[in-house]
Order: structure tokens, then C-alpha cells, then sequence
């Protein structure tokens, strides 16, 4: 425990520039403080002492404003940044080396017995105010955008965004799986939301119909004009 605890730690470094010192992340990271309580009451949890380690998780709260329920499982290397608002249920699995940003919510979506929270993969990145629902599984790579409303299975080594959740690359790209980090979860890239690129390929699609119409227009300006000038002749003659 005390190994997963220092990897907790050092894991910091790695996805925050701000972090300068051990000491800084012990005494100054909210996430840090509700995963060290989590692990704490999480080992009380599975050891039969569930109402101490309920009380502890409700501690944790008051004193990060992060809410972990004891009974979920959390894998290596956890890093909660920020972390105001970040809601985890009692049956939500989290791989190792996953990140997550403040305001997500791992909840449930019914009264079901077994798991009814979100199965979270390995080397995950889930962005600030992503809403994950259901037992839902995430495969491992995948990048949750930020504000992301997730409700159905998301593939591994893909990044889904908006309202609700849709793929916007096949692949996460080779660098993030050799360990690079990608905050937030977003893409920097040309690639973005869906629902506006389906927006932008109707404007595309609406410019070639205003153009289509414009020559059709004077088209039939000219066979008017033409039509007139038959005309006129015919009275001449």
C-alpha cells in the first residue's frame, strides 16, 4: 500500500508542469489528499469495516469537495487534478495511470445489483466536466473530452466529445501511448466536435446551392434576354 501510495505521489509530476516538490503535492494537491483517504478507507471497506470507511470517505469530502465512494476500485498511479466536484461510485473500476479533471461524475443510472457505474480502462484521460453514466465500459487510451455526456461503451485508443458522446478519432495518436500526456482530453488537432463538423459541411453544402442557384439565375436571365430579342425580331418582321 505504501508503494501504491508513492507512485500516487510521483505519478503528479508527470501530467502537472505546476508540481516543483513532493512537498508541495503532499501539502498543496486536494486530488492527491482524496486518494491517499480513499486508499485509506477503501482498505477498511474491504475489510469489513465499512461504516469507518464510509466515515472516512465522507471526511474526504468535506475536506477536498472530491467524493470517492470506499467501495470502488482504483488502480496505480491515480491523478485527480483540481478536483472540486469529481464524483466516483460505489461500483466504478479505474485502471492504472488514469487521469481525471474536476466536476466528472462516474455515476450510476439504476438500482441494479452488480456494477452499475462506469468501468474505466488503463492510461485514461477523462476531461473537466465530463459526465460518464451507466456501467459503461472505457476501453484503455481512450480520452473523454472535457463536458462529454458518455452513455454507451467507448473503444479503446479513441477520443469521443459532446452531448451526447461521439467519436472524433479512430486512433489515439502513437505518442500518447508511448507515455506523453494530453490534458484534458481534447483534441488540438484540425479534428473537433461532431456536431460542428456536421454544421460546417452543411454550410459547405448550403455555399454550393446559393452558387448553383446564382448561375442557374443568370442562365436564365439570358435565355430570357434571348427569347426577348426573337421576339422583337419576329414583330420587325
Amino acid at each position: 500500500m505504501f508503494k501504491t501510495i508513492v507512485n500516487d505521489i510521483d505519478s503528479v509530476f508527470a501530467r502537472d508542469p505546476a508540481a516543483r516538490s513532493r512537498l508541495e503535492v503532499v501539502f498543496c494537491y486536494p486530488g492527491v489528499h482524496a486518494v491517499l483517504l480513499y486508499r485509506l478507507s477503501n482498505f477498511l471497506w474491504r475489510n469489513g469495516f465499512k461504516f469507518l470507511g464510509r466515515f472516512i470517505s465522507y471526511i474526504s469530502r468535506f475536506i477536498t469537495g472530491i467524493e470517492i465512494h470506499p467501495g470502488a476500485t482504483i488502480g496505480n498511479r491515480f491523478f485527480i487534478d483540481h478536483g472540486m466536484g469529481v464524483v466516483i461510485g460505489e461500483t466504478a473500476t479505474i485502471g492504472d495511470d488514469v487521469t481525471i479533471y474536476h466536476d466528472v461524475t462516474l455515476g450510476g443510472t439504476s438500482m441494479a445489483k452488480g456494477p452499475r457505474h462506469p468501468q474505466i480502462g488503463n492510461n485514461v484521460i477523462i476531461g473537466a466536466g465530463a459526465q460518464l453514466l451507466g456501467p459503461i465500459i472505457v476501453g484503455n487510451n481512450a480520452r473523454i473530452g472535457s463536458n462529454a455526456v458518455v452513455v454507451k461503451d467507448v473503444d479503446p485508443d479513441t477520443t469521443v466529445v459532446g452531448i451526447p458522446a461521439r467519436p472524433v478519432a479512430e486512433k489515439t495518436p502513437p505518442d500518447i501511448k508511448d507515455g506523453s500526456f494530453e490534458a484534458y482530453g481534447t483534441p488540438k488537432d484540425e479534428q473537433t466536435d461532431p456536431i460542428v463538423a456536421m454544421l460546417e459541411h452543411m454550410r459547405q453544402q448550403l455555399e454550393q446551392l446559393q452558387a448553383r442557384v446564382a448561375g442557374l439565375e443568370v442562365e436564365n436571365n439570358e435565355l430570357a434576354g434571348s427569347a426577348r430579342n426573337w421576339e422583337t425580331k419576329g414583330d420587325g418582321a
